[in-house]
């Protein structure tokens, strides 16, 4: 592990088209590709965490929390470096739940997060949770790669069916490289002003498809929308005050959001 590269994956529990308006909205060069039944995987296509100074785990957590804001779905942010590994599982308003394994496959958390983790991804609460656990005990024979690939075996009895190549642990060029080899893959970046305009317009609001979609229309649509900016101004400015690029882009996405759920619910009132 100690000579495997930062990389990072990013689950969203949802389809490709219900995952790129929020992904767009990261500001990254991002590639998305299905990853399973009802799941999406993000691949970075360059290396954040290398030019603003700041580890792999804060900046994808960051991501995480942006892509599952106001979201009904979840995002799981799978992520490693020289010296650890872990995961990020981010949703909606939830506070995040994570794991941490050192190089060397030490645990380096606390078994309340894996209990909390399956909860939320709908785990069997005594079958896949046996499988979890040995994850949370020492174990010589597993570094943190062999912990990741672990989890990921686990992960698949929600669905999800990483392409392959698309292996937790492995150099973030050859990750970048499967993807783009994988049917139905595409290539998402930031457009511009003008790509929230056009979101906007054509009623296309990234958190406003599926069954919560009714949180997105009338009095629920502009409670929800206040909220997000009451939150994401202060979390904005905090990470602009810490340098954090992660948190920076979690409060802007909120203030996106919340911006754009007034502004989406605006034409309905007029009706």
């Amino acid at each position: 592990m100690n000579a495997t590269p930062s990389g990072a994956l990013l689950l969203c529990r949802a389809e490709p088209p219900a995952v790129r308006p929020a992904a767009r909205l990261l500001r990254e060069r991002l590639m998305l590709a299905p990853a399973g039944r009802d799941w999406s995987v993000l691949v970075p296509e360059g290396k954040p965490w290398l030019h603003v100074g700041e580890p792999v785990e804060r900046v994808v957590s960051g991501w995480a929390i942006a892509l599952a804001v106001g979201a009904n779905w979840p995002v799981l942010a799978l992520w490693w470096d020289e010296d650890r590994a872990g995961y990020t599982l981010a949703a909606g308003f939830r506070r995040t739940v994570g794991y941490v394994w050192l190089a060397d496959g030490t645990p380096a958390g606390e078994d309340e997060a894996m209990r909390t983790f399956a909860a939320r991804l709908g785990l069997d609460p005594v079958l896949d949770f046996q499988a979890l656990e040995p994850l949370t005990r020492p174990d010589p024979s597993a570094d943190a790669r062999a912990r990741l690939l672990a989890l990921s075996a686990v992960l698949t009895r929600t669905g999800v069916s990483l392409p392959a190549g698309l292996t937790p642990g492995s150099p973030a060029d050859r990750l970048r490289q499967a993807v783009r080899d994988q049917p139905g893959a595409e290539e998402v970046e930031w457009a511009g002003p003008r790509e929230v305009v056009r979101t906007v317009r054509t009623g296309a609001h990234p958190v406003s498809a599926g069954p919560g979609g009714a949180w997105f229309r009338g009095p629920r649509a502009r409670m929800l929308g206040a909220a997000q900016l009451t939150a994401g101004v202060p979390l904005a400015l905090w990470g602009v005050r810490r340098h954090s690029a992660g948190w920076t882009v979690a409060g802007a996405l909120l203030i996106a959001h919340g911006a754009l759920g007034l502004a989406y619910d605006r034409p309905r009132l007029r009706h």
